[in-house]
């Protein structure tokens, strides 16, 4: 599947029903040696009002994608989980 279309899908999360904005919003973390994506960092602005104060992202791995549609990626991952704090010395 080309990047492009890729990035207009929607992600939705099996896990809770959420809406966590779009592939071409998140930044893709690729695998250099193989090209693959290794896993989607979203970031605040798209995951919403439901994150508390001092998160600074979502990892999603690729691994938690269950299926990709003609308009969104269905993922499976626990938010609580995924958060990504910012680092001490930020």
């Amino acid at each position: 599947m080309e990047l492009s279309r890729l990035s207009r899908k929607e992600i939705i999360n099996l896990y809770d029903g959420s809406r966590l904005g779009y592939v071409g919003e998140a930044d893709l973390v690729i695998d250099a040696a193989t090209g693959a994506i290794k896993s989607m960092v979203i970031t605040p602005r798209a995951v919403g009002l439901k994150m508390s104060r001092g998160i600074r992202e979502l990892v999603v791995p690729w691994e938690a994608v269950r299926k990709i549609g003609d308009e969104v990626m269905i993922v499976e991952i626990s938010p609580v989980r995924a958060l990504r704090r910012p680092e001490c010395n930020e």
